[in-house]
């Protein structure tokens, strides 16, 4: 797939490996502080790694580097860059990663410090090596390595960054963050560094991942909990009715029987069902990994498909009534059910919420009010396999994993990826080198050397790749012509 030159390739290699001791030794300083954002307590170290990024990205070369405030300064700081090429119709790249951590302690079953990195053999163990900071930091040694073959002074294409600061306690302000920043982020392509790859010897590519939105429906029957000998069989019980909502929201083939679900799902091509099933995907390893005893989901698709390009309706949570010890014969006075919807590329958050009001308010027994109430939905996300940034994305993958053949992924989860791409109207690829053994969110996190550096080296090629692979951008005087 590639077709980089052999000597480009050994240049950038050498390169790299000159500078190795000191990247390492700069990302171990930056996963020190414990840039937790779920912790109130460590408010202050998470500005504290905004700072320190802003001001070891001004070291890289970056003319601007400065820190954002977010919710009016009552959220977590996050990080812009930019390097403008210089060329007057370079594209502009934005990249994407966050710079907060998870919680960690000694005592959650690390066998080191979390905070303190260790490298042990070719693995450095520490929370945020892999999630999020090594993929990240990895782009301030490519950047460097690729005006070094290329003997420029300033990227081939437009380059920004973003590194929010509250990734993992929600995003909770990135959205308006990008809204109010929406000018200065202008971009041609998102390249998201915060993914991984299928396999330390499968290397791959994201295309996409889901939206998600969620709701919690409270039923309410009587006024009050009721004798049920008194009144059971004569009034309607909410917790009845709960149970009959659940029941009826998928059909004998696991569909989901909201009406118009699926209207605007973007099909599974017979392509990308290919190169899916191309996958080594052992179903019995992930089964173990699930910790289920078997796998159920829509008819007619495999379980990647499943979780990667099919939207679908989980029951997060019922209840209603009493919970105690023993017995308490009643009917209830309220009944909840918690949902979640994951959704697929075309599909509308917007559109499914007025679907399940309708579907929920026509279900429901006389004499039973409710309520819903929706969280604030996350968008899906998919590029096309033939798009030039994703091919792009591809041949650099390439080229640093000596040419083998790149496949691709997509996510099952959600992230405020799609933000950018709904605010910003630009494609979003993912550019990651983490694999599933890398324990993102658990003890004794670490990320791949070997790997790592293999992701400064795709870096390093694509901002060659990605301004030719993407439209030139207007001239000035084109732009001042399309003004007139």
């Amino acid at each position: 797939m590639s077709d980089t030159p052999d000597s480009a390739v050994q240049y950038v290699r050498a390169y790299i490996e000159q500078h190795r001791a000191a990247f390492l030794d700069d990302l171990a300083e930056w996963l020190r502080i414990p840039s937790v954002s779920a912790q109130p307590a460590h408010a202050p170290d998470v500005r504290r790694s905004a700072e320190w990024l802003a001001a070891k990205l001004t070291e890289t070369g970056f003319p601007v580097a400065e820190v954002w405030e977010t919710g009016d300064g009552a959220g977590a700081p996050a990080v812009f860059a930019e390097w403008p090429s210089g060329d007057a119709t370079a594209p502009t790249v934005l990249v994407y990663g966050h710079h907060d951590v998870q919680p960690a302690a000694r005592e959650d079953g690390w066998n080191t410090d979390p905070f303190e990195p260790v490298i042990l053999g070719n693995r450095l163990y520490a929370r945020g090596a892999a999630d999020d900071k090594g993929q990240v930091f990895f782009h301030t040694l490519g950047v460097r390595a690729h005006l070094a073959l290329t003997g420029r002074t300033a990227p081939a294409v437009n380059l920004k960054l973003l590194i929010e600061g509250e990734e993992e306690s929600g995003s909770t302000h990135f959205r308006e963050l990008v809204e109010r920043h929406r000018a200065r982020l202008a971009a041609d392509a998102v390249i998201v560094s915060d993914t991984g790859m299928w396999s330390e010897t499968t290397p791959t590519v994201c295309t996409g991942m889901r939206g998600v939105a969620d709701c919690e429906i409270t039923l309410y029957g009587p006024d009050q909990d009721l004798h049920s000998g008194a009144f059971g069989g004569a009034v309607p019980n909410p917790a009845t009715a709960a149970a009959r909502l659940v029941a009826a929201l998928h059909d004998e083939d696991e569909r989901v029987t909201i009406p118009g679900f699926y209207d605007d799902v973007a099909e599974l091509t017979d392509r990308e069902r290919e190169l899916i099933a191309e996958l080594p995907f052992d179903e019995a390893s992930w089964l173990t990994t699930a910790k289920s005893y078997a796998t159920l989901g829509e008819a007619g698709y495999t379980t990647l498909e499943r979780v990667w390009a099919r939207p679908t309706a989980e029951v997060n949570g019922i209840g209603g009534g009493y919970q105690g010890p023993g017995g308490k014969t009643i009917v209830p006075a309220t009944a909840q059910v918690k949902l979640s919807f994951r959704l697929v590329a075309d599909q509308d958050p917007d559109k499914l919420e007025a679907a399940v009001r309708d579907w929920v308010a026509a279900r429901l027994p006389a004499g039973i009010r409710h309520e819903i109430v929706f969280g604030a939905p996350t968008r899906p996300c998919l590029t096309p396999l033939g798009h030039p940034a994703l091919q792009a994305v591809a041949r650099s993958m390439s080229t640093a994993f000596d040419g083998a053949k790149i496949r691709f992924t997509r996510e099952g989860g959600s992230g405020p990826a799609a933000d950018l791409q709904d605010v910003l109207g630009a494609p979003v690829l993912f550019l990651g080198i983490s694999v599933p053994s890398d324990g993102w969110h658990a003890p004794n996190e670490k990320v791949e050397l070997d790997l790592l550096l293999k992701g400064v080296e795709a870096t390093a090629h694509l901002w060659s790749d990605l301004s030719t692979a993407l439209p030139a951008a207007p001239s000035a005087a084109q732009s001042a012509a399309a003004l007139r």
